[in-house]
């Protein structure tokens, strides 16, 4: 279900998704129909399952970081960095980008700070709980 998920652009929609179908599969792990009215708290006690936005943020933070530590000229860290530049942008919102998450919780600096191994694994945690308020 997360596979490749340390790429995705993750929206407030996206998790709530992700979040329902994580509860789904634990009911039916549980052999339990949503009638039976047990709550999610409940459930998640009985399977012991970590919460599936929190360890995407943990997937995508530790890919962040081994992103930016890269010392060749690979095309990850080159579309990382890509600004397109030509056409005219499309009417509304922006869309939300990869990297727009990890900004808003280290700054623009960030590839800087993801050089240090050790600082950028305890930095995780805001990023997590950014996350878990509902990104």
């Amino acid at each position: 279900m997360t596979y490749g998920c340390q790429t995705w652009s993750m929206t407030q929609a996206v998790g709530q998704k992700l979040r329902v179908a994580q509860r789904a599969m634990e009911r039916k792990m549980l052999g339990l129909k949503f009638t039976d009215k047990i709550s999610c708290k409940e459930i998640r006690n009985k399977t012991q399952v970590s919460d599936i936005v929190q360890s995407i943020a943990k997937q995508k933070w530790k890919w962040a970081g081994h992103v930016a530590r890269l010392q060749d000229n690979r095309w990850t860290l080159r579309v990382t960095e890509w600004q397109p530049r030509n056409g005219k942008r499309s009417r509304g919102r922006q869309a939300r980008r990869w990297r727009d998450d990890i900004v808003r919780t280290m700054g623009n600096t960030w590839t800087r700070e993801a050089k240090d191994k050790e600082e950028w694994r305890r930095g995780a945690e805001g990023l997590i709980l950014q996350w878990m308020d509902g990104a």
